[in-house]
């Protein structure tokens, strides 16, 4: 019989501290050096999004949650984080996730290496964002498949796709976002994208982007302000999981369940996790270990409800 330490996945990985010097300044005006401070704050974050250790999956889960809410949010909707979780954890399986839990849907499957995979780009990014898949939208493509065999700047890249899909398709600003999160993504040989620029553009900065084709270099700064920004809460977010993750793996020789090992596997991989009935164990006995590593401190409850609860790091 395995033992129980080779079921447990192993510690994640700790990175330097995100430099100070490269952390953009907290106020949300222009800067005069967006490009130096993108190209520092992506090179910071660039061990991170290369490892490939299970806990990068739930970092770019909680990076797409963001972004989800985000473009929510800009669309006039109300759905914030908690409820795109509440709709993604606790759906059935055939539930439409409605307009919010598609962009989810879309950005969590940005989050994952099969997005890098380009050559299927038009029919699944025409599934996942409800677009038409006309000519437009394979111009858009197109283009962003052109951009992957570039040289140059990453951030350059990044702004030229999405300012070429706003100009073809001004209908869907999430086609574009999604498309440059992919291209920076594969110029910079990441193992699957971070989503990151669709929780750091603001609003004013998209009537920039039609100039940008014109050579206007307004946009080309917002979304570097936009990246460094990005991948400094980016690289945060990652060691504030890491911390959590240690507290759950140094509780985990504690726990006695006969799904202990299982679910301390997802709770590394996964944003949240309801507690039901496992394979080895029943809701009651799933419940009770979930109180468990909340009395613990190793996980925290995620939604402040007494019941249809979800758990995470």
């Amino acid at each position: 019989m395995a033992s129980r330490a080779r079921l447990i996945p192993d510690p994640p990985p700790t990175f330097p501290a995100f430099p100070g010097w490269a952390r953009p300044p907290e106020s949300r005006e222009a800067v005069d050096d967006a490009g130096f401070l993108a190209g520092a704050a992506l090179a910071a974050l660039h061990p991170i999004a290369r490892h490939e250790h299970p806990l990068g999956t739930l970092w770019r889960q909680r990076l797409a949650l963001g972004c989800a809410a985000a473009l929510a949010h800009q669309n006039g909707r109300t759905e914030d984080e908690a409820t795109l979780r509440d709709h993604w954890y606790l759906r059935r399986d055939g539930d439409d996730p409605g307009p919010a839990g598609q962009l989810l849907k879309a950005w969590r499957a940005l989050s994952e290496s099969s997005a890098m995979a380009a050559g299927d780009w038009e029919i699944r990014l025409a599934a996942l964002l409800a677009l038409a898949l006309d000519d437009a939208l394979q111009d858009v493509i197109a283009f962003a498949t052109e951009q992957l065999r570039g040289q140059g700047s990453a951030v350059r890249a990044a702004a030229a796709v999405a300012a070429t899909s706003l100009q073809f398709r001004p209908d869907s600003r999430p086609l574009a976002l999604w498309l440059a999160d992919a291209v920076l993504a594969h110029r910079l040989r990441w193992p699957a994208p971070v989503p990151l620029l669709a929780a750091h553009l603001k609003r004013a900065d998209f009537r920039h982007a039609a100039a940008h084709v014109d050579g206007d270099n307004r946009w080309l700064a917002a979304c570097g302000l936009a990246y460094a920004r990005g991948a400094a809460a980016a690289a945060d977010l990652h060691a504030d999981l890491a911390r959590r993750a240690d507290r759950l793996l140094a509780a985990a020789p504690q726990l006695r369940s006969r799904d202990a090992d299982m679910i301390v596997a997802i709770l590394i991989s996964e944003d949240a996790q309801p507690a039901n009935a496992g394979k080895a164990a029943s809701d009651r006995s799933s419940r009770r270990l979930f109180e468990r590593l909340v009395a613990l401190g190793s996980v925290r409850e995620l939604t402040g409800r007494p019941t249809f609860r979800l758990y995470g790091l």
